[in-house]
């Protein structure tokens, strides 16, 4: 009986490589999302871990080696006020309806100042996180929103100042109040909406980052921060409301002062900014495929 004999494998066969079946579909496609709203709440939650790591991270390296640290979150708003007041209601004598204008214009400086410093970090966010983009997956939206949320830090440490001012000038409170909340949300979201869309066109036209300093300053002298929206004439007033800042800040007033709100302003401001998150989270989602490529 005849045992065979074992059949060596030649050297390059016992030394070549296993060959690996790669999987025929990527685990993860981006892909523009075919939503009506394609804002997904859903990944911001899933990945809220990652949110709370680069806010932090954002406020920390804002503050990082300074020697005011978060007071320059007051500063910057207080100096503004006391340069409008001066300009604005000792040498143009606009008038601020009956409110004192130091805390008037304070009132309108405190979201303005997080609504720009918001767009301004949202809107550079994307090409500033090129080194996260390009090694590991997460939902990109993820980005922009640090650049918003770690801006509602600084309106919270501005905030004791505005009830500073209103005690010393004797202004109380009111039920309207309540709404002070959904106004903010309302100008989170409007802050999101613009940084979105700028930062996903930062990405091929770095001209954004030399265009928002300007967006910014323009829509300020636009926008009721330094005078009321009644100096506008009537029959411009609709045409005014297009900019969603206006009803915005003057809602905070009402708000905050007990005054009547102009809800047709607050709402044109409200379907304006769902318009255009619904707007801006789709170009974005349908941009970000590329990001990694062109970043």
């Amino acid at each position: 009986m005849s045992v065979s004999e074992p059949t060596l494998a030649s050297p390059e066969a016992q030394f070549q490589a296993p060959q690996f079946q790669l999987p025929e579909e990527p685990f993860v496609v981006i892909e523009a999302s075919r939503k009506w709203v394609p804002f997904n709440f859903r990944d911001l939650w899933n990945y809220r871990e990652l949110l709370y790591f680069l806010i932090w991270r954002d406020v920390k390296i804002r503050y990082k080696q300074t020697l005011l640290g978060a007071t320059w979150a007051i500063i910057q708003p207080l100096l503004t006020m006391l340069i409008f007041t001066l300009i604005f209601s000792k040498v143009a004598g606009i008038e601020s309806n009956g409110i004192p204008y130091p805390v008037f214009a304070y009132a309108a400086l405190l979201p303005w100042t997080f609504f720009s410093n918001a767009i301004t970090t949202s809107g550079n966010s994307i090409v500033g996180s090129a080194h996260l983009i390009t090694k590991v997956y997460f939902p990109r939206l993820i980005i922009p929103v640090t650049g918003v949320c770690a801006g509602l830090v600084d309106l919270a440490v501005a905030f004791p100042m505005l009830v500073v001012l209103m005690f010393y000038y004797r202004i109380g409170v009111t039920v309207n109040l309540l709404l002070l909340p959904p106004l903010i949300i309302l100008t989170t979201l409007l802050a999101i909406a613009v940084g979105m869309w700028l930062s996903a066109i930062n990405v091929k036209y770095r001209d954004v980052k030399f265009a928002i300093p300007f967006i910014v300053q323009i829509w300020m002298y636009l926008s009721p921060v330094a005078y009321p929206s009644s100096v506008m004439p009537a029959k411009w007033r609709l045409l005014y409301s297009l900019n969603p800042f206006a009803g915005i800040i003057e809602g905070y007033r009402a708000a905050l002062f007990g005054l009547a709100f102009d809800w047709t302003s607050l709402t044109i401001s409200l379907v304006i900014t769902l318009g255009f998150l619904a707007y801006s989270s789709h170009e974005f989602r349908k941009m970000e495929k590329n990001f990694a490529d062109i970043i």
